[in-house]
């Protein structure tokens, strides 16, 4: 048993490790295609060379984090079949036709247009190269899409069937896709994939305003990226506020770890910071909010919140993680949308790019998303434990049958590997960060996309100048 047990947490360590990885990468990928697509149409109906140089800035950045993306997400799939086999046995007949939706859909989507929307600037003229670089970012959300609905049907499984050999089969394609969380978890990841992108593009943008303030790429990238803290982070709570409610009613055990409750209460009070002691069943060292914990949750002062001790100790999640993970993820959030607010102060005053403050805090932050974004992961991948398939197939009946030492040795290759050829290529993108926006980026003149638009009379002339 102790040999399985370890076995079990090798091969959940490094399912962690590679997907703490990987999903940084799509998240990003996700909100920059969006923003390209912006970029570039702002530039294809306006014919301001300051979008078309800001679209080719970020264009070589997404170029790179998609490639990585591409490559972290197939050893994602490979540990299906070497440490989750029974798990993939189980739970084939729906989840894999759901990862062949995303293949066919959005993979293919995003690569037979990637080509031209990297290379195609000059070669296949702007309404085309537009039209692709929309592709791309539809394939992305198209990708979260079926992703999502993958994941989200872990957390709360419906429209499915178990057959003789004990595997999870279709028995309505409908209610298995948009499961009960599904919509909640696909709106709160999009829009958190958005203000990752949102906060690096403000953070780089704020890091060459420092030391240029003229530099009118950077100007517009940071006014675009605080436009988006201050409207979207406050939606993003919103969104949480409802995905919570949405958890409390499916996933009671994972909210009372998030909160830090052992004991069943009305009138629930917050626990702002603490330290949930799973032996104990208590959490010490409690700082506390009376009544406000059952308000927010169920939106009633006198509102009845289940805690860890209605479930037995062998099914309750991890709450130190869940619990820490989640105040993370929640003081971050909180966090951007001040910023965002301030930003909107500091517009209105005229002094957006002049508060040497608000630049040096937008640096800081700009980390913030990809955090928040992994904290809130944890929280919900930890606080479904220990199961695979909530409340139906538990973890430990879902390894392979493989001993620990073989999952050992494979999570040592994988830190190697993985910090050896990621590392690189987050350095070079932090390199390619470094550099100022270049106003003398070659490219089609500033009249082409408008011409193309039908905007102004005559035919749209090809561009001479060489691909950057």
């Amino acid at each position: 048993m102790t040999e399985l047990f370890d076995a079990v947490l090798l091969a959940r360590i490094q399912f962690a490790f590679t997907i703490a990885f990987h999903i940084v990468f799509p998240a990003f990928s996700i909100g920059l295609a969006s923003y390209l697509a912006v970029l570039e149409g702002l530039w294809f109906f306006t014919g301001r060379d300051v979008y078309l140089q800001a679209f080719r800035y970020w264009m070589k950045i997404f170029a790179v984090v998609f490639g990585m993306g591409v490559v972290s997400g197939i050893v994602m799939s490979y540990q299906f079949g070497t440490n989750w086999s029974v798990f993939s046995d189980k739970t084939g007949p729906i989840l894999g036709p759901l990862m062949g939706y995303e293949v066919l859909s959005a993979f293919f989507l995003e690569a037979g247009f990637l080509g031209v929307m990297l290379f195609g600037m000059n070669k296949v003229g702007p309404r085309l190269h537009f039209f692709a670089t929309l592709m791309v970012a539809i394939g992305t959300l198209f990708s979260a899409f079926w992703i999502l609905s993958v994941n989200s049907w872990m957390q709360t499984p419906a429209g499915y069937a178990i057959n003789e050999a004990g595997q999870f089969i279709p028995a309505d394609w409908w209610e298995a896709i948009f499961n009960p969380s599904f919509p909640y978890r696909l709106v709160h990841m999009v829009l958190a994939a958005y203000l990752t992108t949102a906060f690096v593009v403000g953070g780089v943008s704020a890091w060459h305003l420092l030391r240029d303030r003229a530099n009118e790429s950077a100007r517009v990238m940071f006014s675009m990226a605080m436009w988006m803290a201050a409207i979207v982070a406050p939606i993003q709570i919103f969104a949480g506020d409802l995905h919570g409610l949405n958890t409390l009613e499916h996933q009671p055990a994972k909210i009372a770890a998030m909160e830090g409750h052992f004991d069943t209460q009305k009138g629930a009070p917050l626990i702002l910071f603490g330290w949930p002691d799973m032996n104990a069943e208590e959490t010490r060292f409690a700082i506390e909010i009376p009544k406000l914990g059952s308000l927010i949750l169920t939106h009633d002062w006198d509102g009845e919140i289940k805690g860890l001790k209605e479930w037995a100790p062998e099914d309750r999640p991890n709450a130190p993680i869940v619990f820490w993970s989640f105040r993370i993820m929640v003081g971050l959030g909180m966090l951007m949308a001040l910023l965002g607010l301030w930003s909107l102060y500091q517009r209105f005053r005229g002094r957006l790019f002049e508060t040497k403050l608000l630049l040096h805090s937008a640096v800081l932050m700009a980390p913030a998303g990809f955090v928040a974004l992994l904290s809130g992961w944890i929280t919900t991948e930890v606080g479904r434990q220990p199961f695979t398939v909530y409340g139906l197939l538990r973890t430990v009946d879902s390894v392979s049958p493989i001993d620990a030492p073989a999952v050992a040795l494979s999570l040592l290759a994988f830190v190697v590997v993985y910090f050896a050829v990621f590392g690189a290529g987050i350095f070079y993108v932090l390199k390619l960060m470094g550099h100022a926006p270049n106003p003398g980026d070659s490219g089609p003149r500033a009249d082409q996309p408008i011409r193309a638009a039908g905007l102004t009379p005559g035919p749209a002339q090809p561009s001479h100048e060489p691909a950057e």
